[in-house]
């Protein structure tokens, strides 16, 4: 690798690694350390090609969620079978993992924009900003952007659009699987919202288990099936249908009512 050659948005890939390398070091007790990350379906990941995959999840941080899955990924491209041990397999990370986070996220301090070099494609909420409810078109410049991501690489985007859970799907991703006809991945996670604060920088509780269950690419007819219709194929995919409400223990739910009502941060 030349010193100075770029990526598609002209980020240096050799800061872009020592970068991985820093970060990835310093958050991996994050998941292996005082909190433990249960992996499931890391195979997965060795089986898709090298670009043209979008990965779709749930959210419950701005940033731990994200890093979670650099970690996972790199260490199964390194042979590792659901398990993120020995941090070595970020010495040659991927470097063409971008994922889909909110300008105005990116733009909040320092750190985000520091982290936003890693892999950030930075689009503008078209429903919310600082806060409060809005209504924007979509800018034309963001899609690209994915598309441009996703013909370099793997994207991770999460669709809800915020880290509340059982909000509906964006129907925005649909359009971007229609246009784009990416081989999209389903991820599951948990955890995370109690390990972590909302932003997912500081550690708020140790000895909490995570998760995330990787599944099997979904089969999707890009041709004949609505965008309606692959929303509900996400929300079911993500675990995010307003069905798998009826199965959460209610003290959970009650639970997180409770937490969210302390919260300072808002999405």
């Amino acid at each position: 690798m030349g010193m100075f050659k770029k990526n598609p948005f002209g980020h240096i890939l050799f800061l872009k690694k020592w970068l991985i390398r820093i970060a990835g070091g310093l958050t991996h007790q994050r998941y292996r350390g005082f909190n433990q990350l249960q992996i499931e379906g890391s195979d997965v990941l060795r089986n898709l090609p090298e670009n043209g995959v979008l990965f779709v999840s749930n959210h419950q941080t701005y940033f731990a969620d994200v890093v979670a899955m650099f970690h996972v990924f790199n260490a199964s491209l390194s042979n590792r079978t659901d398990s993120i041990k020995n941090v070595g397999y970020l010495w040659n990370p991927k470097l063409n993992i971008y994922y889909v986070a909110a300008k105005e996220t990116m733009r909040s301090g320092l750190l985000p924009k520091i982290l936003a070099y890693a892999g950030a494609i930075t689009v503008e909420r078209t429903w919310r900003e600082k806060g409060k409810n809005i209504k924007r078109d979509v800018n034309l410049q963001d899609t690209e952007n994915i598309g441009v991501a996703l013909e370099d690489g793997w994207v991770i985007t999460f669709p809800q659009g915020t880290t509340k859970p059982w909000k509906p799907i964006r129907k925005g991703t649909a359009h971007i699987i229609k246009q784009y006809k990416p081989i999209v991945v389903p991820i599951v996670i948990d955890g995370f919202r109690r390990s972590f604060d909302r932003k997912g920088l500081r550690v708020k509780k140790k000895g909490i288990l995570q998760s995330m269950v990787i599944k099997e690419p979904l089969q999707i007819d890009y041709e004949k099936e609505t965008v309606e219709e692959i929303v509900e194929k996400l929300e079911y995919a993500i675990e995010q249908h307003p069905s798998f409400l009826k199965v959460i223990p209610e003290e959970e739910l009650l639970a997180y009512e409770e937490m969210n009502k302390t919260r300072q941060f808002r999405y």
